[in-house]
Formats: structure tokens, sequence, C-alpha cells
């Protein structure tokens, strides 16, 4: 519960992990996983947070801020609803018990939060509790209120209270602010917020009538009020309800004062002026000058908790809170004392009945203190011990969790280096042959019935690796490969291999495709216009390629272990190295097989007559010259919004946008289809569709109000 209260407060210093993985899973639960990975990316949010771990609470704010601003909520709002989220999430946690046993009703709940918040200190050393008091008003009035050393999250308060009050007391409760001051009994600049609590009881818990809980609260002198600890029972031979307890107290007080300062070794009585009348038998072993003469109690001790003035009229108005005194220091150090302040009206003195606040064995002994001081009935005795193997445990889950957040951070850094290995494979083999060499598969060799291979190489290479420098050669390839690399995806097509400065792509393989050559003819003239952006490092002047294409069947396959490759054997790849070798400067040279492939696609073909080729006697063939219907910033893939030039690409384009909006239909020539009377209403797609093998001049007038140009290839 230092979590379901006091770590909702904790935004001024330090706080523990629980609240901003609450905070996470608040922002995951109600707004999804997506809304909370835009905060995590925020510089200095990390994904998760662990339990035990002390953050600097500035961040907690900035979460709160982010959130509130990311959602477009208050941030009252959100503070509310993360009160909420809090209580269910802290009962997840297994506080559930200790939340329940806290009081009977709603008015005894809050008065205990300040004990637990005490006692789980014990454990979480830097937590910082608000703390709580409930006031009842002479007409029967509650009020909360609410002490925090930070400002502006009191509103987390009324969503603990309403689910607090929905879930154990199954009653409903609404809160209104009525004062918000800075508080001047306690020390420091302390917000202090007053809420009015309303509470509507459905079904009283622990079977009292509506009400009960009200009056029980009978008024203290001064005007002020406390719980009367009288119950209400039900006789087992009654229905009705009725107060039948009422305490018994002795004319004579039966102890004699030895016997009490020795069962009570640590208590202080003193008096309105603060001087010091009676003290345990340890008290003044440990304090040997608390009874001097003249001296005060606020002389000797500190109020750490509540934070308020050392005042008689301050500890009276704060009476029903446990507080923690702190010694200053001795020879034996400081000594910390919890425990009750009771006020004996008849005496005009306050009795402080208390024992050593320790966390573990450690600081029992840097007290110099050990368990034979501490009283047989005193529980501080089982509190210690316990709570060193608590500190045991926490410890140790404590590194169980950083383990788990150093392997979570290894295992994303993995993840990035396997997709960085994966992207390095993939440029090697592909993707569907290079996942089979992965998952320990063979790979067998397949047969392609019709491919387009390219073929090129820089006209006067090996004059110009004579002429310069190697490092100038390898600049020079570097500049011109990436471009080509580039155009490979653009036209998606596969690149096979480089060696020296020839370049060799393939279509149609390893994926089948129809418009195989129809890629690698828009890809050749996409290589002739980047060559020219690349100098020859000994004229200055923009190199030349020559480029060769044939189409035909291959057998693909990957061959070896080390550094395998995906390689192409047979004739076609043979016919297009010899297509390149015999071309000319700056010309793409076409194979009959591959002329006819791409003659009623809109190319413009010049056909170069009967040539004899070295190995295949003479054959006739063809320069690729352009392709008129699509623009050289469309084949470079500079054109801005990025056409579809290919039939494959538009039909899987269509069917991702079919989805959203429908789009104009074309058959397998790219013809518009007659549009469906029963969606006219609906807006066409957005895209021209023009028909193919056009000139440039019919795709930019085609399509109605539409300025495109682009033109679909099949």
């Amino acid at each position: 519960m230092s979590r379901v209260i006091n770590m909702k407060d904790e935004v001024c210093s330090l706080q523990y992990g629980f609240i901003n993985s609450c905070m996470q899973s608040l922002v995951m639960e109600k707004f999804g996983q997506e809304t909370w990975d835009k905060l995590s990316s925020l510089p200095g949010v990390p994904d998760s947070f662990m339990t035990y771990t002390v953050y600097d609470d500035v961040l907690t704010v900035r979460l709160v801020q982010e959130a509130s601003s990311l959602l477009d909520v208050s941030a009252e709002v959100l503070l509310k609803l993360f009160g909420e989220h809090f209580f269910a999430f802290c009962k997840k946690a297994g506080y559930d018990t200790m939340l329940r046993t806290l009081g009977g009703n709603l008015t005894e709940f809050i008065g205990n939060l300040d004990s637990l918040h005490s006692y789980l200190a014990l454990s979480y050393e830097q937590m910082n509790a608000p703390s709580f008091r409930v006031e009842m008003t002479d007409d029967g009035k509650m009020l909360l209120h609410y002490y925090s050393d930070r400002k502006g999250l009191y509103h987390i308060v009324p969503g603990i209270m309403e689910a607090v009050a929905k879930d154990i007391f199954d009653s409903e409760v609404t809160m209104t602010i009525i004062n918000q001051s800075e508080e001047d009994e306690r020390t420091g600049k302390k917000e202090h917020v007053v809420f009015l609590v309303k509470q509507t009881n459905h079904v009283n818990h622990r079977g009292a009538l509506p009400g009960t809980t009200m009056e029980r609260c009978v008024p203290l002198a001064g005007g002020k009020h406390r719980l009367d600890l009288t119950r209400a029972v039900v006789p087992s031979d009654q229905g009705s309800l009725l107060c039948t307890f009422s305490p018994r107290y002795p004319n004579k007080l039966w102890v004699d004062e030895k016997a009490f300062c020795n069962a009570f070794p640590f208590h202080i009585v003193f008096d309105e002026n603060l001087k010091v009348r009676q003290t345990g038998v340890n008290i003044q072993k440990f304090l040997p000058g608390l009874h001097a003469r003249d001296l005060t109690l606020d002389q000797h001790f500190t109020i750490i908790h509540p934070q308020v003035t050392f005042t008689i009229e301050s500890i009276r108005k704060f009476v029903n809170s446990q507080f923690v005194l702190k010694s200053n220091k001795d020879k034996h150090g400081s000594l910390k004392l919890r425990g009750q302040m009771l006020w004996m009206g008849s005496l005009g003195c306050m009795l402080y009945m208390c024992s050593p606040k320790l966390r573990s064995l450690q600081e029992l002994q840097d007290v110099g203190l050990h368990l034979a001081d501490l009283a047989q009935h005193d529980v501080t005795r089982d509190l210690v011990l316990l709570n060193q193997q608590r500190l045991a445990e926490m410890e140790l889950t404590n590194q169980l969790e950083r383990k788990k957040e150093e392997l979570r951070v290894l295992s994303r850094h993995l993840e990035v280096e396997k997709e960085k290995t994966e992207t390095l494979l993939y440029a090697m083999l592909p993707r569907h042959i290079a996942n089979q060499l992965k998952d320990g598969k063979s790979i067998e060799a397949g047969e392609f019935e019709v491919c387009t291979i390219l073929f090129s190489d820089v006209v006067t290479f090996t004059d110009i690796c004579a002429a310069c420098e190697p490092i100038h050669i390898v600049h020079m390839l570097n500049s011109m490969y990436s471009k080509f690399d580039r155009l490979t995806t653009i036209h998606d097509i596969y690149k096979v291999e480089t060696i020296g400065d020839a370049y060799m792509v393939v279509g149609g393989v390893p994926v089948p495709m129809v418009t195989h050559a129809h890629r690698v003819a828009n890809f050749a003239l996409g290589m002739r216009i980047a060559a020219r952006e690349v100098t020859n490092p000994v004229t200055g002047t923009p190199i030349q390629i020559r480029v060769g294409l044939h189409t035909g069947p291959v057998l693909a396959g990957v061959v070896g272990e080390k550094m395998p490759r995906y390689c192409l054997f047979g004739d076609t790849v043979n016919t297009a190295s010899r297509m390149e070798s015999h071309g000319l400067p700056d010309h793409i040279h076409l194979s009959t097989s591959t002329y006819s492939t791409l003659k009623d696609a809109g190319f413009n073909i010049q056909e170069r007559g009967h040539i004899k080729v070295k190995g295949k006697g003479l054959m006739t063939t063809y320069f690729l010259l352009g392709n008129p219907l699509v623009s050289e910033e469309c084949i470079m893939g500079r054109e801005v919004g990025g056409t579809c030039l290919y039939g494959e690409d538009l039909q899987l384009h269509r069917r991702t946008e079919s989805v959203k909006e429908p789009d104009v239909r074309t058959d397998t020539v790219g013809r518009d289809n007659p549009p469906d009377p029963s969606r006219e209403s609906t807006p066409p797609f957005a895209w021209d569709i023009s028909p193919p093998y056009q000139t440039k001049e019919s795709c930019n007038t085609s399509g109605g109000s539409h300025n495109s140009r682009l033109c679909v290839l099949f």
C-alpha cells in the first residue's frame, strides 16, 4: 500500500519503479500498445521499469505531461484515471488482502494509511509518503486532509478513494476540494488539500446501518473529533442492531512506576511546554541527558513524520498519526523512535508510546542496540528479523529484474544485429533461397522456361585501369554500381553478380514474371542514363557502357558452401554475354528472342542487321533506343508519387488499395472497363491508367482530368 497511496506521490526527488510500471499499464490497457510505444520512444524514457529500482521523479512528471498531451486529455482527468487504475494495479500485485484489512470502513481505512506507510518504509527506505488525516465536522461531514511534499498530484486521491470505496466497502464516494493552501503547521513548503467526502452506502460491509461510521466519530476537546472504538454488534437473540459494548476503566491504575518503566522501556511523557516528565529505562540508558533541567524534548528530537512543527498543538492535531522522532547524533549515532501519541487531559501531558524504528540487524548494531533491549512484547523484535529476510529477498528480486532487463536489452540488440545480417544475406542470395538455407534445407536447382539476362561492361576499362590509381577505379565502379543497384530495386530484377567492370542481372528469376523482358529493357535504359552521371577518372568525361540482352531458358541454383552464390547456367547466359561483347559503346544490344518479346510493347527498337557472333554464327540483332511510353524520370525512379510500370505491380497495388477505395478496372491490355453503376457515387481511383503501347502524347491526354503519364506494360 506504500505504493497505493504513497508511491503515487513520489514525484519530488526519487521514487520506486512501481508507479511508472502502473502508468505504463494504464496507457497500454486503456489506450493501446501503440500509444505507449510513442511515449517510450521519448528520449530518456525506458521501455520498461523495475519495481525496486529508484527513478528520478522528473521522469514520472514527464510521463504524465506527455501522456496528457498525446491523448488530448487534461492532466487532472489523467491523474484521476491513474488513481483508479493504481488501486487495481496494486491488487494484482498482491496487496489485496493488506488493503482489505486496514479498516472496517473508509474512515478507518484512511486513518491507518500513515501507519501502513511507516511499516512499508522499513523495506522501501527511500519512500516519501504523503500524510492523511480525517476530520469530522460538528454537522457530521467527513473532511479528508491531504498533505504532500509535491504540488499538483492531489487529483489522484479522488480516483483511489472512489475505487477503494466501491471495491472494498460497496459504496460510492464523491470528493470535492474545499480548500487548498500551504500548510503552516508542517515544516517547509507543503501542499495541504482538504476534500469534502460524501459517501453513499449500498450494503454496509460489516453489517452496520448506514451512518454508523459517522456516529462513532465523537468530539475531542477543542471541537476536534476522533473515532470511538465502540463496535456495533448483533446480539444472538435479537434481530436489531444494538451498541452493547462500553469500556470500563479502574479507579486506580494498578501498575507501579518502576514496573511501567521496565515494561515499556521506550516511552516518553512530556507536558504542554515539551518538558520531559517521565521516560522508559532504555530511553534513559541511551539518552541520559533527556532529564536535564530546563531542556525540552525538541532539543533532543526532530519530528520526521508527520512533518509538523514541534508544538503540543500540532502534535494533538495529528494525534491519530504514527509519529517518528529522530534523536540528535551522539556516540551511538541517531536513534529513530516510532510510536503513538496519547493525550492525557487530566494531567495535561502527552504520552509517546514508542519503540526503535529499525530496518535490519545492521541498523540495530549501528545504534548500539541488541534484541535484548527490546521488550518481550514488542513486535519490533519480529519485524527486524522478518524484515532482514525480506530485504534479502528484495535484493535478490532486484538482481533478477536487473538481469531480466539486461537480457531484454541484449535481445533487442541481437534482433538489430540479426536484421543487419539478414539484410546482408538477402543482398547475396534471393530471399526465399536464403530462408531455406537458414532452415538447413537443401536447395535444388530449378529450371526456368524463359527469362531475360543482361550483361554490361565499361568501354575501354582496361585502358582506364592502366592510366590511373586503383583507388580511383574503386571509386568509379562503386559510384556506378550503386546507381545500378538502385535501379534493380526500382524494376524488381535480380542482380546475379559483378566481376570487375562486368554487371549481370536477370528478370524472371528466381521469381517468374510475365514482364521480365520489359523490366530488364527499362533497366538497361536506366543504366545508360546512370552511366552518364559517372566520370571517367582519366579523361574527366562521362563513361560509356556496352549492354547486351538475351531471352531464353536457364537453370538456376546455389553453388558452393563457402560464400555460396545463386548462379545461372545454360546457353542463354552465353548468348547474353555475346550480345554485350559484340555490342557498341553507349548502345543496348538485343538478340532476336528479346526483340520478339519487346517488339509489341511500345519500345523504340532499331534493327542492326546480320552480324557474326562467336560460337553462334550469323545472328540478326537489334538496338534498343528508348521507351517513348515513359519518361526518364519514371525509368530512373525519380517521379514524385511513384508509378507502377508493370502489370504485376499494378495488380498487387490494386488489391491493397481496394480495401480503402475502388479503383478503375483494367483488362489485360490496360483498357478501362465500363464503370459499375452501383459504384458511381464512390470517388474513382486516384491514378489514371493509360492504355499501353501508345505514344507519350496519347499518355498525356488520356484519363480525363488527370494529367498522368503512367503507362502499364504487360
